[in-house]
């Protein structure tokens, strides 16, 4: 098995910039192929690469990275998913991620927050919590130890 079939497995064929299935039959030279990002700037990242588009990697050495919440998802002031993945990784704790007007929104942010933060960061452990107060409701997510 080559790397790119070793991270790909790991990474269950989804592109960690954009959360979108990556075809392993398309040519690794096309824009939607897969290749493997190397996160050699990051020398704290515990997985030093993870599965991307060949578009998706491309198009983040010119480009900060922004991981979308997705539209269906009723987030009040949602953070920078990159920069609390970045902190997660690096000094673990606990990280507000935003405010949702219902317990169901925020259920619905924390299950795809767990979900997402599975791909972005693996093997970083994450749980979410939500936290009433103010008539709203904060979520948050902890980084648990490896």
């Amino acid at each position: 098995m080559s790397l790119l079939d070793d991270v790909a497995e790991r990474d269950g064929w989804r592109c960690w910039v954009c959360d979108e299935a990556v075809d392993p039959d398309e040519s690794v030279n096309d824009p939607r192929g897969p290749s493997v990002d190397s996160r050699t700037t990051d020398r704290k990242a515990k997985v030093p690469e993870r599965l991307a588009h060949r578009g998706c990697n491309t198009r983040k050495g010119a480009v900060k990275v922004d991981i979308a919440w997705p539209d269906r998802l009723y987030v009040v002031e949602p953070a920078p998913l990159i920069t609390v993945a970045g902190r997660l990784e690096r000094k673990g704790g606990r990280e507000m991620v935003g405010r949702c007007p219902t317990r169901r929104d925020a259920e619905e942010a924390a299950e795809w927050l767990v979900d997402r933060f599975s791909r972005l960061v693996p093997g970083l452990p994450v749980t979410a919590g939500i936290e009433p107060g103010g008539g709203q409701f904060l979520v948050t997510l902890t980084a648990g130890r490896r």
